[in-house]
């Protein structure tokens, strides 16, 4: 902390030669502006000041934890439209070959390879989020505050689908296909609802949704024209529901009537809700409230 606080006023007094008017320094009507998170930077010039040899170049970060692009537009010199944006949407595959564990042809060095099969998996994700709101500043110089309102919107889903390239088999039949770990993704293979080894075929997470809204109040100080290093305080509601996940199996068995046979097995796992009314600091709607952050606008 001590750090950081050197290294905000070491900034702040290295800017003391300039001797423009305050106005150059400060946004006007028709600007843009962008913030990113101020901590990499603060640590950078901590640790150089400090000099314990720990430094390294200080990175670009997103604002917020949920990885939102944050800006304002100006539409006044006092007043402002601010919003932040993500939109991902995302997809993975991976074949690994194996060997077929149903075949009997022979192998033969250096010819006669064994005989392999693919398993195949796919996943896919998507992260959504939004906000927007109005903000009105006041101050001269500088020095500026800030207040305002905003509503913001999330969403987040995930799933995996796999393919395996040994069809299960009855234990009757010349080489048995059984659950095995090593040729089914490892991870994928644990005991269905009914106690039987089982492999996934469809696992889908359950979706993730956030809405909510608040006021905040903060201040920003121009340490250079057009950008400042400031921060803000908010309180406000959030809601948010997490839906069930459903997992999709199969295996071989035994029925009541101690038949042996494949089935597939499908469970539905938890859903939950909150809801919180208070002052925010980290949330995935908005993002870290309470810390720095440097405003870069043009």
């Amino acid at each position: 902390m001590k750090k950081s606080i050197l290294a905000v006023a070491t900034l702040l007094m290295g800017t003391a030669a300039f001797a423009q008017d305050d106005k150059v320094y400060t946004p006007v009507e028709g600007d843009w502006a962008i913030g990113i998170n101020a901590d990499p930077f603060l640590n950078y010039f901590g640790n150089f000041i400090g000099g314990n040899g720990l430094n390294a170049a200080p990175a670009w970060n997103f604002l917020t934890t949920n990885q939102t692009i944050t800006g304002k537009y100006f539409a006044s010199d006092d007043m402002a439209y601010r919003g932040s944006l993500r939109l991902g949407f995302g997809s993975d595959g991976q074949t690994v070959m194996v060997g077929d564990r149903a075949s009997v042809a022979a192998v033969d060095y250096p010819s006669t390879l064994p005989v392999m099969v693919e398993n195949k998996m796919s996943m896919s994700t998507t992260n959504i989020g939004l906000s927007g709101g109005i903000e009105w500043r006041k101050g001269k110089g500088r020095l500026v505050g800030f207040y305002g309102g905003e509503l913001g919107i999330s969403l987040s889903s995930s799933s995996e689908s796999y393919e395996y390239g040994n069809a299960l088999t009855l234990s009757t039949a010349a080489n048995p296909v059984g659950i095995d770990a090593a040729d089914d993704f490892g991870g994928n293979v644990a005991p269905d609802a009914f106690g039987f080894p089982s492999r996934t075929l469809e696992q889908k997470n359950g979706s993730t949704f956030e809405i909510g809204a608040r006021g905040f109040i903060g201040a920003e100080y121009f340490i250079i024209p057009k950008l400042s290093i400031g921060g803000e305080f908010g309180w406000g509601l959030v809601f948010q529901s997490i839906g069930a996940s459903t997992l999709r199996t199969e295996s071989v068995g035994f029925n009541t009537g101690g038949t042996e046979i494949i089935g597939e097995v499908e469970t539905t796992g938890n859903k939950s809700s909150s809801f919180g009314f208070d002052t925010d600091a980290n949330n995935s709607v908005f993002g870290p409230a309470g810390s720095l952050r440097i405003t870069l606008h043009f």
